[in-house]
């Protein structure tokens, strides 16, 4: 079905007859415009092209994260003995439901400082892709207890 519909859409977007010297194949320009706004509509409405991987996720924390932030995300890991601050605990479902991806994502990428936190939280912008933040989130959110009752991911 869906390939008929892409066929039917191609013949309407392409007409079948020209005129004048350049006979043949022609666009009628009006469908195009109409086509491209329903699917940038489209697009903006199923939002990332990409679902989020707790399990991706969970390798970058374990590379990037948990020696401060303790293999279970409680804010206790092996560097976090020699820190100012104490780690944020991923695991406090009562402060982290409250935080957007968003805000993770700019502490993460940024760093704490740009947030307002520590600064010893170090910015990892320039370390990860969009697509590893987003799975890095999708995994600091799967930690949380209780699980946020929003969060699609949640899995406890």
């Amino acid at each position: 079905m869906a390939k008929r519909v892409s066929v039917v859409w191609l013949e309407n977007l392409i007409g079948k007859t020209g005129h004048g010297i350049h006979s043949g194949v022609y666009l009628n320009m009006d469908l195009v415009r109409r086509s491209l706004l329903v699917l940038l509509v489209i697009e903006i409405l199923a939002g990332p092209a990409y679902a989020q991987n707790q399990t991706d996720g969970k390798g970058l924390y374990t590379s990037y994260c948990s020696a401060c932030h303790g293999d279970k995300g409680k804010g206790d890991g092996a560097a976090a003995k020699g820190l100012p601050a104490k780690p944020a605990d991923h695991t406090n479902g009562a402060i982290m439901n409250q935080l957007s991806d968003k805000y993770l994502i700019d502490v993460i990428s940024k760093g704490g400082s740009s947030v307002g936190k520590s600064v010893f939280m170090p910015a990892w912008g320039s370390a990860m892709n969009d697509k590893q933040m987003r799975d890095l989130v999708a995994y600091i959110r799967s930690l949380a207890i209780p699980a946020n009752k929003n969060d699609p991911t949640a899995n406890k």
